[in-house]
């Protein structure tokens, strides 16, 4: 196994009361991985009542995710500089007053600069919490334990998002989704301090804003091309100059990451190859599980006819059997080994988002969509967690921040681009079937269809990369 070099961790235990101190960091990233799904749900009412449409209610996600992802790299290496403790209270207080901005929006304008805001604050607490469940779980077996209940609480956080948002929306109005951050968070930013000692002595040093610059910027442009495709189509100067600008600024990053003295990301570390086929397969797993959210999410109250509670409510199997294979997967990656784990959800996976693709237009709950959502239940449950035991595999203290950051940026990117490619899909197919005479919920389950397939593909990319990628 391949050990990326750090700097000396810290002698000295950062709890007394680890396992506590896990679930209060978990509760953070719950929130986290929860704020990109839980709005889906709330989309439909809140587009009414600010005046957004289709396109514009997909950058609601998207603000944030973009914001979260692009921002990563620069959190974890801030955490790893200047103290992970430190750095996580200060995402989680921004990411608290910027959900509570958020609830108070009158207008699109606010709503989608605090969304962005979110994500700022999302991308310091992200990286900073992962490293600190390192620091705080340094025998390989607790970790596992540890990583098992951190991924099982990212795949939970995608799930009940959607459940949550529609009891929320319901019952309290679609405010609620966002207001509900804020004592959580109030909670944690308590909690912490009382449960992880002070961070020890660090060294400022020189952060690498230009590599930071390059590669957010990027990533905008990337994203943007992606998403510009299904107004002005492919061929259209915009997105293929968006594109181009992405290509040569990820160019200018890799140059700039080869000659800076302190790299944002210091190449070397995809010489571990857990890591960086851990971070390869999550940025599939995210594509895959934004886009999947966020069309169950639509298709249930635009053709289905669902109201928000309903659309909710019936993602309470998914959840449920989520939490249950998540726990018990830590336990069959050390019977098995996490490679074999790997493959085996994301092949299910893949299948319940083949089956969810029959869907019909009239499509019954216990029919058609029980079955399909168990499945991916179970299929995500078995690939987050162990996705994410990979993608910290081999790492040490002084890099911990840096490799929470990679496999947190993997997820929130893939989850932009995935959006935005397979939303795109689903938009081209559904304009060609409403160009057909076809009806509108037929046109738009369609378009979900050929959305579920693509999904699903990824899945199945994701699984064929881990059974032919070469070993350490």
């Amino acid at each position: 196994m391949t050990t990326l070099t750090s700097l000396p961790t810290l002698a000295a235990p950062r709890s007394a009361r680890r396992w506590l101190a896990l679930s209060v960091l978990a509760l953070a990233q719950f929130l986290v991985v929860l704020d990109a799904s839980i709005v889906n749900i709330a989309l439909p009412v809140l587009g009414q009542q600010l005046g957004m449409d289709t396109a514009a209610l997909a950058w609601v996600i998207t603000a944030y995710v973009l914001a979260f992802g692009g921002l990563l790299l620069l959190g974890g290496r801030l955490a790893d500089r200047y103290g992970h403790r430190r750095v996580f209270l200060i995402g989680t207080a921004g990411f608290v007053a910027a959900s509570a901005l958020a609830g108070l929006s009158v207008s699109s304008e606010m709503l989608l600069a605090a969304r962005a805001l979110q994500g700022v604050s999302a991308a310091l607490l992200a990286p900073a919490a992962l490293a600190l469940l390192t620091q705080l779980f340094p025998n390989d077996a607790e970790r596992t334990k540890a990583l098992g209940v951190w991924g099982a609480v990212a795949g939970i956080g995608s799930a009940a998002g959607v459940l949550l948002g529609g009891v929320l929306t319901a019952t309290l109005g679609w405010q609620s989704v966002f207001f509900v951050n804020v004592p959580v968070g109030a909670l944690v930013l308590i909690a912490i301090p009382l449960l992880i000692t002070r961070d020890g002595i660090r060294t400022p040093g020189r952060l690498d804003a230009a590599g930071a610059v390059t590669v957010t910027a990027a990533l905008v442009a990337l994203v943007g091309a992606l998403s510009a495709v299904e107004r002005v189509g492919f061929v259209h100067p915009l997105p293929l100059g968006l594109l181009a600008l992405a290509l040569v600024l990820g160019v200018v990053f890799v140059a700039i990451e080869r000659r800076a003295a302190e790299p944002l990301v210091p190449l070397r570390v995809f010489r571990n190859r857990n890591l960086a086929l851990g971070n390869i397969v999550m940025l599939l797993g995210g594509a895959t599980m934004v886009a999947l959210f966020f069309a169950l999410s639509v298709y249930m109250q635009a053709v289905l006819g669902y109201d928000a509670l309903t659309a909710g409510l019936t993602q309470l199997p998914l959840a449920g059997v989520l939490v249950v294979v998540a726990g018990g997967v830590p336990a069959l990656i050390a019977r098995v080994g996490t490679r074999p784990v790997l493959i085996g959800a994301l092949l299910i996976l893949a299948a319940g988002l083949l089956w969810l693709a029959a869907s019909p237009a009239d499509a019954a709950f216990l029919t058609h969509l029980l079955g399909p959502t168990l499945l991916v239940g179970i299929g995500l449950g078995g690939a987050v967690v162990a996705t994410t035991q990979l993608a910290v595999d081999g790492v040490e203290g002084g890099e911990a921040g840096l490799a929470g950051g990679l496999v947190n940026t993997s997820q929130q990117i893939g989850g932009a681009i995935g959006l935005a490619v397979l939303g795109t899909v689903a938009g081209l197919r559904t304009a060609a079937l409403s160009a057909e005479g076809v009806s509108s919920a037929g046109a738009l389950t369609g378009g979900f269809s050929w959305l579920f397939l693509g999904a699903a593909g990824l899945a199945a990319l994701g699984a064929g990369i881990v059974a032919l990628w070469r070993r350490d």
